[in-house]
């Protein structure tokens, strides 16, 4: 993790990023990305007390997605919006390619990795089994890069679900709350959709450490819902 602190004006700022997530893609030649936040902080030098804010104290967040092209997406802070800008090599600049990114009511993808299925708890097998095999309708499709960046950038584009559980082995799940969850969860909710941690929402957790983690689940707000109607029954 980097972090650094700037001054402009009369804002003073805690910023923090995470390195490639999904770095492995490298060798697989397919997307990765990185994700960066700010938050506002104290007075004085940074200490660690300015990062342990929850998700809804984000001033901004972002990500920027490597693969066949480069793309950065940001949100300048609550009910700013989304806005994605492309990398154009000809000009060597980010051009405004995906203004105010609303993500889908309702989706037809799921994202999981299926392969801890039998580490999930109880409500999250019957809902994967329910998109796969419903009663009625169409089933879900199912995509998963392993790259969150990635993964969360199709989830806003098309809609659907992207989840990262906990797991008997992990239970208080996998990605870092700080750098992972919170930037990817802050752009979902400007976008228009829901992030929780299958009790709360993701922006409205505490933090108490910064490598702390946290289980995942965000996407269109009402797949989201269903989802959450399922953990909790």
């Amino acid at each position: 993790v980097a972090s650094a602190t700037a001054v402009s004006g009369s804002i003073t700022s805690y910023y923090s990023s995470k390195g490639l997530l999904g770095f492995f893609g490298f060798f697989e030649t397919f997307s990765v990305g990185a994700r960066i936040q700010e938050l506002k902080k104290s007075a004085g030098d940074p200490v660690e007390a300015d990062a342990l804010q929850p998700g809804s104290e984000l001033v901004a967040a972002g990500y920027a997605l490597y693969g066949s092209a480069t793309m950065m997406v940001l949100s300048l802070g609550k009910g700013k919006g989304v806005n994605g800008f492309m990398y154009d090599p000809s000009i060597g600049e980010f051009i405004l390619t995906d203004p105010n990114m609303r993500i889908p009511e309702k989706g037809n993808i799921y994202s999981i990795n299926e392969g801890y299925a039998a580490e999930w708890e109880a409500g999250l097998r019957k809902y994967i089994e329910d998109k796969k095999n419903p009663k009625t309708g169409k089933a879900y499709g199912a995509r998963y890069v392993g790259s969150m960046v990635a993964d969360v950038h199709r989830t806003i584009k098309y809609g659907g679900i992207f989840m990262y559980p906990a797991t008997k082995s992990a239970p208080n799940g996998k990605l870092r709350l700080l750098y992972e969850c919170n930037p990817m969860s802050f752009i979902v909710t400007e976008a228009g959709g829901l992030a929780s941690n299958g009790q709360i929402p993701i922006l409205d957790i505490v933090p108490t450490g910064i490598h702390q983690r946290a289980p995942c689940y965000l996407g269109s707000k009402k797949d989201v819902e269903e989802l959450l109607s399922y953990l909790n029954n």
